[in-house]
């Protein structure tokens, strides 16, 4: 075992996106992390599958164990108990009520292990009026506010894929509370309940947003600010080739840097602060990058501090030598694996590995983690 979390027990109860996120966190650091599925009694499956993925396609399982588990059964809830006695953290991502109702709740949870952190991971939070209403990402991104600002001017809001939600401000910000909780623990000896909600997680991510509205830097008419496409020094632009280029030169050195290498004439362009001409500056740049293909600007702009840079795919991102540098991303078999981050000097995270296709022998599992039931 490696990584800062090394002897961290944690129990995980399967569930969608943001569960096993938060899992393949804690395990990627190094914590011994134990899904707890749903048996499937069917040839050639012993477990559900997530999103009806094969096991080595699902990478938030990637260093997790897997124990098949019948929660119906109450011999079944028994032993999920047993492990937790043993646990440093317990995690469920059901709606509100669903734990109890199993026999799995912080209650009993705490109640055999006074020490465990029990963190309950939901859309809409244990608490207020949406609380056991079902949602999605975009759901949560929406009811946060932070949907309304990812818009092109006049235009329909676009969801940013599930990435904001699910793993922003879900799983990742379940994985930090967890940490948290887990030094109070071992400083206090108490256990508690930590509360994650996905729309409390984006919510926070929009502090610094907050802060510029309430100074009236910030526009609520999404783009027409500086970071949602309303400059049009910082934003994508389509090359000859049909491929984009991704402008970030905000700060005037980076913009001078840009626009001079652009190979165009710019005498007489609007000011780089000048708001009201914002949409003809757009269509020169525009116009500019449209005569060259994105290798070709690639090409011009490597080196520079002009903050340009190519809008790369999945398989373009893997091979590019920066990224390739720094290893991150890592091919297990045929799949791509995003390496664990972040990077620690002297107590390295796991390698990517395949999740496991079999289950763990359960009790072999509980007397691993709980020597004294023999």
């Amino acid at each position: 075992m490696s990584g800062p979390l090394s002897g961290v027990r944690v129990v995980a109860l399967a569930g969608m996106g943001p569960v096993p996120f938060a899992g393949m966190l804690l395990a990627d650091m190094g914590a011994h992390v134990v899904r707890v599925a749903r048996p499937v009694h069917r040839p050639g499956r012993e477990l559900s599958q997530t999103d009806g993925m094969r096991p080595e396609h699902d990478l938030a399982n990637r260093g997790v164990d897997t124990v098949a588990v019948d929660l119906k059964d109450p011999d079944g809830v028994e032993s999920v108990l047993q492990l937790a006695e043993a646990a440093d953290v317990f995690v469920e991502g059901y709606r509100p009520g669903v734990a109890e109702r199993l026999g799995l709740g912080p209650d009993a949870v705490l109640e055999r292990n006074p020490a465990v952190v029990y963190a309950r991971l939901t859309g809409y939070g244990q608490s207020g009026p949406l609380a056991r209403t079902a949602g999605h990402d975009i759901n949560y991104v929406a009811q946060s506010g932070a949907l309304h600002a990812m818009a092109r001017q006049g235009e329909a809001p676009r969801p940013p894929v599930n990435l904001l939600g699910d793993y922003a401000g879900g799983g990742t910000m379940a994985a930090y509370g967890i940490v948290c909780a887990v030094l109070e623990a071992r400083a206090s000896g108490r256990g508690q309940v930590v509360d994650a909600a996905m729309i409390d997680g984006v919510a926070l991510l929009t502090a610094k947003l907050q802060g510029l509205r309430a100074a009236g830097l910030y526009a609520d008419e999404p783009g027409t600010n500086y970071l949602d496409s309303g400059a049009p020094f910082y934003d994508t632009y389509r090359c000859a080739d049909g491929r984009y280029l991704a402008v970030g030169a905000l700060e005037p050195d980076f913009y001078r840097e840009f626009v001079s290498r652009l190979g165009v004439d710019v005498t007489g362009w609007p000011a780089q602060d000048d708001r009201g001409a914002w949409p003809k500056l757009r269509e020169l740049i525009a116009s500019a990058i449209a005569t060259r293909t994105r290798a070709q600007w690639a090409e011009i702009y490597a080196g520079t501090d002009a903050c340009v840079t190519p809008v790369l795919s999945f398989d373009e991102a893997a091979e590019d030598p920066h990224n390739r540098g720094r290893r991150m991303f890592q091919r297990v078999g045929e799949v791509l694996h995003p390496s664990p981050a972040p990077r620690f000097s002297r107590t390295p995270a796991r390698l990517p590995a395949a999740p496991s296709p079999e289950p763990v022998d359960l009790r072999q599992l509980i007397r691993y983690w709980n020597p004294g039931r023999g």
